[in-house]
C-alpha cells in the first residue's frame, strides 16, 4: 500500500492533534511513532514539513478581501481540486466557516500536497487542519469536525444552525 503525505497528516490529526494531554510529542517521537505505524520515512518527513509550514503561518485576518470578490482558480488548482471540491470551498465561505484568507490558506496547503487530485473527503481534512491552526476559528473548526468525523456525512447545512 502506497502511503502519501495526506495519509500521514490524516493519521497524525486523528491520533495526536486533538489529544487532551498537556505535552506535545517532539518531532523525533512523532517520526518514530509514524514509522512504527507503517509510514515510510520519506513521507513522514514531508508530512511533518508540511505541518511545520502550516503552523508557522501567521493567523489569517478575520476579513481578508471583499465578500463580493469571486475566486478564479488557476489551471493547476482546477486540476487538483475538482468542481465538487471548489464548490465545497465556496459553500464553506458563504456559510461563514471559511474567510477569504482561510480559503486561500487551504488552497495553498492543498497545492503543496503531492496528490494529483484531492477528493472531497481529503479536502475536508485539509480544511480541518487549517482551521485547527487558526485561533479565531474554533467554532468553524468544531462544526466542520462534526461533519468530517461522522460515519456518513449528512448535508453540511444541518450543522450550520
Amino acid at each position: 500500500m502506497k502511503e502519501n503525505v495526506l495519509d500521514v497528516l490524516m493519521y497524525l490529526f486523528e491520533h495526536y492533534m486533538d489529544d487532551d494531554t498537556d505535552s506535545e510529542p517532539d518531532r523525533q517521537d512523532l517520526e518514530s511513532r509514524l514509522q512504527e505505524a507503517g509510514f515510510p520515512s520519506s513521507e513522514v518527513d514531508r508530512a511533518l514539513g508540511w505541518l511545520d509550514r502550516l503552523v508557522s503561518e501567521e493567523p489569517v485576518a478575520a476579513r481578508a478581501g471583499s465578500e463580493a470578490a469571486q475566486r478564479v482558480y488557476t489551471f493547476d488548482e482546477q486540476n487538483r481540486l475538482d468542481l465538487e471540491a471548489r464548490g465545497f470551498l465556496v459553500f464553506l465561505e458563504q456559510n461563514g466557516l471559511l474567510t477569504g484568507g482561510t480559503r486561500e490558506l487551504v488552497i495553498d496547503r492543498v497545492m503543496e500536497l503531492d496528490a494529483e487530485e484531492i477528493d472531497l473527503d481529503q479536502l475536508k481534512w485539509v480544511v480541518l487542519m487549517v482551521l485547527f491552526n487558526q485561533p479565531d476559528d474554533s467554532i468553524a473548526y468544531s462544526r466542520l469536525e462534526e461533519v468530517v468525523m461522522a460515519e456518513s456525512t449528512p448535508p453540511l447545512a444541518e450543522y450550520l444552525h
